[in-house]
């Protein structure tokens, strides 16, 4: 039901729209208003040879301007049985002959892709990766390098740049079997190519600690209450001269606020608790929930525990509580 000018009934009316016939239709006097009007909704109908396919799709997927035929090439599914099979599969096999010069690159972006979803990362950052992906293949330089590193480090440069940082370790976890080490490797050479191409530095982003505070925080499931003291916490920090990794000053930052709550959480779900109190209520360990070593964090604690009275929001904890601290 819709509301549109009646030329008959000389005001505005109620109109019906007929779907079958796409007539638009006066609900007072019955005059058609507009006819064939072409519905531009999506049309989810199945075209389907199998009965049993429920799958709607039949325009295929949204052009690629990265691919040379813009990702609209036709691809002849597989035979299923029914009648027309020596066809198909005749016509299969020559398709898989011919040559596609993007086929590389579809693997490719296929297994970006998967490492996104994985990683829960936004469309905008995995189109990225693409982007410098397609880059570093059109130099013709990467044959024979570690091909799931490229990838990886195609990932993690476009996570910096698009401000949403994630450890190399995050990506070494859906990396495909790709070590840190060959990650770090690929990405240097990543930068170099595109540096060589445009004749200037690549701009990788800056990585501040807070980056990475609410998605540790809820590793760890902490309360919004102690989010928000480490979220304010780690942004002052950023006014000392506390030479420690963003991600190492994340992660001591997240034990103070912790050891001064009633949720306290170890460094490490076996190690020897620095308070007898420490031993309760204990869900995950920092660790382990950020992929900093324990020793690193316990290094990092000590660099700002001279600081820590300015550090720590007043509201969350008070001059008394920080004495409970221990000292490193």
């Amino acid at each position: 039901m819709g509301d549109a000018f009646c030329s008959d009934c000389k005001r505005h009316t109620e109109v019906v729209f007929d779907h079958s016939a796409g007539d638009t239709v006066c609900s007072e006097c019955g005059l058609v208003l507009e006819s064939h009007s072409i519905d531009e909704t999506s049309e989810w109908r199945t075209f389907a040879n199998e009965s049993g396919d429920n799958d709607p799709v039949r325009v295929g997927g949204p052009t690629n301007p990265l691919l040379t035929d813009g990702g609209l090439s036709t691809v002849i599914a597989k035979p299923n049985g029914a009648s027309g099979e020596f066809l198909s599969s005749s016509l299969g096999r020559w398709q898989n002959r011919g040559s596609n010069p993007d086929r590389g690159l579809i693997l490719a972006f296929k297994t970006i892709a998967t490492m996104s979803d994985r990683l829960g990362l936004v469309a905008t950052i995995k189109d990225r990766a693409n982007e410098i992906y397609k880059k570093v293949e059109d130099q013709k330089s990467s044959r024979g390098r570690n091909q799931d590193a490229l990838l990886a480090a195609c990932l993690y440069i476009a996570c910096r740049q698009e401000d949403k940082p994630r450890t190399v370790k995050e990506i070494c976890s859906v990396a495909n079997g790709a070590t840190k080490k060959e990650i770090g490797r690929a990405k240097e050479y990543i930068v170099k190519q595109l540096g060589l191409e445009t004749g200037q530095s690549v701009e990788m982003g800056t990585i501040h600690a807070g980056d990475f505070m609410r998605r540790f925080c809820s590793n760890l499931g902490m309360s919004n209450h102690a989010v928000k003291a480490a979220t304010e916490a780690v942004r002052t920090s950023e006014q000392f001269d506390i030479r420690r990794s963003p991600i190492s000053i994340a992660a001591a930052v997240i034990y103070i606020i912790t050891q001064l709550s009633d949720d306290k959480k170890p460094l490490r779900g076996s190690m020897i608790f620095l308070h007898a109190s420490d031993s309760s209520g204990l869900d995950a360990d920092i660790s382990l929930a950020t992929g900093v070593a324990e020793g690193t964090i316990r290094n990092s604690y000590k660099d700002l525990y001279p600081h820590v009275s300015k550090i720590i929001p007043s509201w969350y904890a008070s001059e008394e509580d920080l004495k409970s601290l221990c000292t490193p």
